[in-house]
């Protein structure tokens, strides 16, 4: 089994330096590297080519999902490992995921990814998705402990590192360009369960990660991306379903939104999201409504147990707290 790195940048060359080296010491090699160039303007394609890497240059910033459809389209291995530029892997990680997914027979595989700034402290893990249509990246601000050292079977793979069979995008579809950033693995991932396909979590296949190096974690990009595409998720996704969980997260959401001081961002997102989702045909059309609830409550239900075992954050205990009434 043969396997690519994908890894969709823009700017920030000093990721790279840092990156290219730690993948070239994985003790399963890649057969390629592939570093798909969102236009970026500061010498990192000209950096990357020099250093090894397979560069496609795009000529503008066409965003995450369509720099990693990109570089998919180009692989020509097995397997494909969609890596932020600003994470770093164990020399074990790339062996341990492909060991583990093939002996589990899973399409993708996630392990753990701990904070570079604090390596006791859990990045996140596997994603669940709510029936609020916000996405949960369990583990996340969460201290390490023996819960994260577990194996499991998981729903989606947060793509900040994770590897994915090259045919699943083949057989499930691509990401959602339309997404541009921003959730566009948990739409994947809700596809796949759609679709019966599911992954494994791997503690043993650990990375650190910087974290919202190109954005920021609060930027008003970030936040008015994230409100806009929960719309859009809803719009593809969501119909049928039970409203009051939506309202009552999206509005929760956008609490958390006016506390970090993000409050226009998360309406101009709702804004944008509002007028875009009359576009989306409704792609769980094929799929019974029931069928999609199972999966949505089920991803709830994990997210539940989670923060019962490690502590509640402050939005979702408010939010399990709402529809508990």
């Amino acid at each position: 089994m043969t396997a690519s790195a994908i890894i969709p940048h823009w700017n920030h060359r000093e990721l790279l330096e840092i990156l290219l080296p730690n993948l070239r010491a994985q003790t399963r090699p890649f057969q390629e590297i592939i570093v798909v160039d969102n236009g970026s303007t500061d010498g990192s394609a000209e950096f990357a080519d020099q250093n090894g890497a397979r560069v496609i240059r795009l000529e503008k910033n066409l965003g995450f999902a369509a720099a990693v459809n990109r570089g998919i389209e180009a692989a020509r291995t097995d397997w494909v490992a969609i890596l932020n530029n600003d994470v770093t892997l164990d020399s074990l990680w790339l062996a341990t995921l492909m060991d583990a997914a093939e002996r589990e027979g899973a399409d993708f595989a996630s392990g753990k990814v701990l904070s570079a700034a604090d390596p006791t402290t859990i990045d996140g893990a596997f994603d669940e998705v709510s029936r609020a249509a916000c996405a949960c990246r369990c583990g996340s601000g969460k201290t390490d402990g023996p819960i994260w050292n577990t194996p499991r079977r998981i729903r989606i793979a947060p793509m900040t590192a994770a590897l994915f069979r090259k045919r699943l995008f083949e057989e499930v579809g691509p990401l959602d360009e339309r997404f541009i950033s921003y959730m566009e693995d948990t739409e994947f991932g809700l596809r796949c369960a759609i679709a019966g396909r599911t992954g494994v979590y791997v503690p043993l296949a650990s990375a650190k990660h910087r974290g919202s190096a190109t954005l920021g974690a609060w930027s008003y990009d970030t936040v008015r991306q994230i409100s806009r595409n929960q719309i859009l998720l809803c719009a593809k996704h969501f119909r049928g379903q039970p409203w009051l969980p939506v309202v009552a997260g999206q509005l929760l959401w956008g609490l958390l939104a006016i506390r970090h001081a993000r409050g226009i961002a998360y309406m101009a997102g709702k804004l944008a999201g509002w007028r875009e989702a009359g576009k989306f045909p409704r792609v769980t059309g094929r799929v019974p409504e029931q069928e999609l609830r199972t999966i949505l409550t089920a991803s709830e239900k994990e997210i539940l147990e989670i923060e019962r075992q490690t502590g509640f954050d402050a939005y979702w205990r408010v939010y399990f707290w709402l529809l508990a009434r």
